[in-house]
């Protein structure tokens, strides 16, 4: 059968029918596309439109200063939200996206930052991984440093009132000061360099120099080394802060093995260093009256150790305390306090030689002596 048989018989309907009812059918189609090309695009276009325009974004550079605070363990989603609310940027997610686009984002560091209002989020995160936005104070302690020097500079540097130091030295045993050390915190105020943020007390920072030393003390083993030597961890320390004050650091082992022979011969110390802390002096010549005066660090007097340590040493004191020279000496001298070059023997004799070395450094240098 044809095609136009199809049409040819006599039931046949109106000829403009079949057209009507296409035309009906194909607009019902259409609508029913349109409404879901409007539906879909309906779901669609918010995500298009954050992919093309991003999270909103302040333009940068900025300007002002505001100071934000970061916690330890706070969450990038944390971070944003503080800084959106002090209005450092426009917003959290655009916070984020920045902070996922910078791989160094996950090592920013808790404490106080300065930034500036209305920053772009990238540059955001940039000034946070700078430490030179951080607000602290820092403070450097020296090796061979007393507790009275020591908080006497915390309290310069920080603003705090010397007070508020005492107290907490006098509170020490609870700020993790070891149970050797009986309260005392001479010894144990690390040095290294500090940084503090705003807000932190004296007793924080006297726990954190503490704390340092607590970690030092564990990372070179130091009970069990001083326990394998015959001493007591804190005799170790004592030692230790001896030789900051009585030698170069490139001879420290070989003082402490003076220390040790003198020990164990027995005779006295005789180390001007111990008798200087408990007259409260700093004297590099002591005259034979104060040579004479009895306290409790005249080593000249007294025999063994000093009672406590007389500074804070650092790590190579220690180390050396606890590795000294293998040597024979009883006597040593500094012979010149510029170059520090020190002389060491086992004869008293040849020690005087020395002593006229040092004197003859003294006359013809005025004023370094004396």
């Amino acid at each position: 059968m044809s095609n136009v048989d199809l049409f040819s018989n006599s039931s046949t309907p109106n000829p403009k029918e079949p057209g009507h009812r296409s035309k009906k059918k194909s607009l019902g189609k259409t609508f029913v596309i349109i409404l879901a090309v409007v539906a879909a695009i309906g779901l669609v276009t918010p995500q298009i439109i954050s992919r093309l325009s991003g999270a909103p974004d302040f333009p940068g550079p900025g300007s002002g200063s505001v100071q934000v605070q970061i916690e330890p363990g706070e969450t990038l989603a944390q971070i944003g939200n503080n800084l959106k609310a002090l209005g450092v940027v426009a917003s959290v997610d655009g916070f984020i996206a920045a902070a996922n686009d910078n791989p160094d984002s996950g090592s920013i560091a808790p404490g106080a930052y300065n930034l500036l209002l209305e920053m772009k989020s990238s540059d955001a995160i940039l000034a946070l991984l700078d430490p030179a936005n951080r607000v602290v104070t820092k403070v450097v302690i020296p090796e061979g440093k007393r507790a009275t020097w020591t908080i006497n500079t915390l309290a310069t540097e920080t603003g705090l009132p010397l007070a508020d130091f005492e107290s907490a030295i006098a509170n020490a045993s609870n700020l993790g000061l070891p149970d050797y050390a009986d309260g005392n915190v001479e010894g144990f105020l690390f040095p290294a360099t500090y940084e503090f943020g705003p807000g932190t007390t004296a007793e924080q920072m006297i726990s954190e120099m503490i704390a340092r030393f607590n970690a030092e003390a564990k990372s070179i083993d130091l009970e069990a080394r001083a326990a394998q030597m015959g001493r007591s961890a804190y005799e170790i320390v004592i030692v230790a802060s001896l030789l900051e004050v009585e030698g170069h650091p490139r001879d420290f082992t070989k003082v402490a093995r003076v220390v040790y022979n003198r020990l164990a011969e027995p005779m006295p110390l005789q180390f001007d260093s111990s008798v200087n802390y408990g007259l409260g002096k700093t004297d590099v010549i002591l005259t034979t009256e104060l040579l004479n005066e009895d306290t409790p660090y005249n080593v000249y007097l007294r025999p063994g150790l000093p009672p406590t340590p007389i500074d804070s040493p650092g790590a190579q004191a220690l180390e050396a305390a606890l590795n000294p020279a293998a040597g024979d000496w009883l006597y040593f001298i500094t012979i010149d306090l510029n170059t520090q070059e020190t002389k060491f023997t086992r004869s008293y004799e040849e020690f005087l030689v020395y002593k006229d070395e040092f004197l003859a450094f003294c006359d013809a240098n005025p004023g370094v002596c004396y």
